[in-house]
């Protein structure tokens, strides 16, 4: 093992855990003043469930083994046998580190999803929908694309940090919940304001911080495959937020600080399935065009569908890992990371390419499907959403009792 690997994986699995308070923050911001502590504690409690989930059986499941190449098994029940040698994913750091950069991809995770159900969702029926969609999509997604037999690796799918496993999952469950549980009422009529632009921004600077440690840690050592991987995700984020400073200029002749915001956040989206496969040239391009294929994809479906994917779930990790997928398809090289079969079809062969699509169509089935199922099942339970009383006061009071702003009497 490698002491310098070691501390390096250890910090990136603390700057990953960062990402949640920060996507808090960033969605807190987003929203109106009535429902910012609820947003925000949908973020706050993944981070108790997830790690208390993944400890008991989430890891085992998720990377213990192999079952047609669609799920582990216990074999790792509460991390029996995870411990400080070397595991089957890293020989130069200890398993338990290895288990601790994952768990903190399957906090983040369901916690994206979140955002496009604020304002009307029933709190306890969003844990029970995150316990069971984590069970349902997210560790067979994590086993099929990083796990040993896995279905999409053994194909030759290539998800460096996670477009399949972590943003076109959650976008399309986003999409999906959204649909079933219907829009806000008033929806129609009524001008959702951003209550809090500096959240806004401190939320996507955590994000960003964080982030490097999301996709440089993705290649497991302190080395130059990881250094590739910071400054694609760097150039590619920096693209995007230009790239949606130029749209807002264009659209509306003044640039805004959400804006920008949002762009650097689908440039680090878009980036991450490729940024230890694709050249630093290409992180330009694939930032670039980010930034307008969700700008009109959140149109499409907010404008044209009239579906309330309230904080574009959706529309900027659904759509932005879906144009990262297609992109690493593209541009991937295997002189630059030879895990990748096949270079991308910018450099003549097809091969890749259609296994990144095949790869996402899969993704796709899996988030949709499960997506189904556990809401299903939590209906049984208890109804998704609050009531129309409920939704008029505000979240904050009808499921947490408390206001984010107590001395606030203002108009919303």
């Amino acid at each position: 093992m490698n002491t310098g690997d070691t501390g390096f994986m250890i910090i990136c699995a603390a700057l990953v855990f960062f990402m949640t308070p920060g996507l808090a923050f960033f969605y807190g911001g987003l929203v109106r003043r009535k429902n910012v502590c609820n947003t925000m504690m949908a973020c706050v409690s993944i981070m108790g469930i997830s790690v208390i989930m993944w400890v008991l059986f989430g890891y085992s499941l998720a990377f213990g083994g192999d079952h047609g190449g669609i799920i582990g098994d216990l074999r790792w029940l509460g991390l029996n046998g995870v411990g400080m040698e070397a595991g089957p994913y890293s020989d130069t750091i200890p398993h338990l580190v290895y288990c601790a950069f994952q768990m903190m991809f399957a906090m983040i995770t369901p916690a994206l999803l979140t955002g496009s159900l604020v304002g009307r969702v029933r709190f306890k029926a969003l844990v029970f929908f995150v316990i069971l969609w984590s069970v349902v999509v997210y560790y067979p997604l994590a086993h099929m694309v990083w796990g040993k037999g896995g279905l999409l690796a053994e194909m030759g799918a290539l998800d460096f940090a996670g477009g399949d496993v972590v943003h076109i999952s959650s976008g399309v469950s986003a999409l999906t919940l959204a649909i079933i549980i219907g829009r806000r009422r008033g929806y129609e009529y009524t001008t959702y304001r951003i209550h809090n632009i500096p959240f806004v921004v401190l939320g996507a600077s955590m994000l960003w911080f964080g982030w490097f440690g999301f996709n440089a840690g993705s290649a497991l050592k302190a080395d130059g495959l990881a250094a590739h991987a910071f400054m694609t995700s760097a150039t590619a984020s920096a693209a995007a937020l230009v790239s949606w400073m130029l749209i807002d200029a264009l659209k509306s002749k003044k640039t805004t600080l959400v804006g920008a915001c949002t762009g650097l956040v689908v440039g680090l989206v878009a980036i991450t399935p490729g940024a230890g496969f694709v050249p630093i040239w290409a992180a330009v391009i694939i930032g670039l065009l980010v930034s307008p294929i969700c700008y009109f994809g959140v149109a499409l479906v907010k404008k044209k569908l009239k579906i309330d994917d309230a904080l574009d779930a959706f529309g900027c990790h659904g759509i932005g890992g879906i144009w990262g997928g297609i992109a690493t398809g593209l541009f991937a090289e295997k002189s630059i990371n030879s895990a990748a079969r096949w270079d991308g079809l910018v450099f003549g062969d097809v091969k890749l390419f259609a296994v990144q699509i095949a790869g996402m169509l899969i993704t796709i089935a899996v988030a949709v499907a499960g997506t189904l199922v556990c809401a299903g099942i939590v209906r049984i339970f208890t109804p998704l959403r609050v009531t129309a009383k409920e939704e008029l006061a505000g979240l904050d009071l009808s499921q947490h009792g408390e206001s984010a702003y107590p001395s606030f009497n203002g108009l919303e």
